[in-house]
């Protein structure tokens, strides 16, 4: 039986703790899996994203990356964890570049911390009222505290400024509601957020069948986050650290910057648990 390699790796990890941050399984050399064998591995691993590696040539390598649900075109802890094992493989080096359904995305590291790049993106308004928005997220129409949007620098996201911490912590997502507020490709994912301290304290939700559940670190997110704040013509550059996972078990540090060409930075730190092989 053919022995697909794969790899388990932790991505933005919390002061290098082994068993913080978001977990991914990554297989290295997925070229003959189709597309039903990789969803089914995701399946198999039932991590909140698995990514396949395969050759490219606009790249240094593409990667096609699955929930246990459907495929997604970017995100964040993905892109970042690929990296690592790719560098690890030598398909690159500190500098490579990842060719994905949502373009090529720039990746460079600094040790074991890595930083992706993305553009800047779009954004639109959300059509429910406010008070929806707040009974969507369990919360009361005064805890949002700026303009939520529909944000896409990779993957579309409902992006909503909170009031303060305690408002993210209350935060008690009701999945039928959440079900009801959807992305231009059909997704429902929305990203909760406040100011804490010098950075933010962030919660990001999506459904699973009848229920949501929380992701302990989302790239995609933060990344989004950088969308909004440009969208809402914050000063640049600006930079932040964004703290996430914490009702997941799995705290998390992410870092965000986004400089004065209105580009968007998100980086963290990577760590390599372990390796095995799947007999198909």
């Amino acid at each position: 039986m053919p022995a697909y390699a794969y790899r388990i790796v932790n991505v933005f990890t919390a002061g290098r703790s082994p068993l913080s941050g978001n977990p991914l399984c990554v297989f290295e050399r997925a070229q003959s899996l189709d597309a039903a064998r990789m969803q089914a591995l995701a399946l198999q691993f039932n991590l909140s994203e698995t990514t396949f590696i395969l050759p490219s040539e606009r790249a240094n390598a593409r990667v096609r990356i699955f929930t246990p649900q459907f495929e997604m075109p970017f995100a964040g802890h993905p892109t970042l964890g690929t990296a690592h094992v790719c560098r690890s493989l030598g398909l690159g080096g500190d500098r490579l570049t990842l060719e994905m359904e949502a373009g090529v995305v720039p990746v460079y590291a600094a040790g074991e911390r890595w930083t992706l790049q993305r553009a800047e993106g779009g954004f639109r308004e959300v059509s429910e009222p406010r008070f929806t928005v707040a009974a969507m997220l369990g919360l009361e129409k005064d805890d949002i505290a700026e303009r939520p949007l529909w944000v896409d620098v990779g993957v579309e996201q409902l992006i909503v400024p909170l009031a303060g911490e305690e408002a993210v912590r209350r935060i008690r997502v009701r999945a039928d509601l959440l079900a009801q507020m959807s992305s231009k490709p059909g997704k429902s994912m929305v990203y909760g957020f406040a100011p804490s301290g010098s950075g933010f304290l962030a919660r990001f939700f999506f459904p699973v069948g009848s229920a949501a559940l929380e992701d302990p670190a989302t790239g995609s997110a933060a990344a989004n986050l950088g969308g909004w704040l440009l969208a809402m013509g914050r000063p640049l550059p600006c930079e932040f650290e964004i703290s996430q996972g914490e009702y997941t078990g799995r705290p998390s540090s992410l870092r965000l910057r986004v400089d004065a060409e209105r580009r968007i930075f998100v980086s963290g730190e990577v760590i390599e648990l372990g390796r095995g092989t799947i007999n198909l």
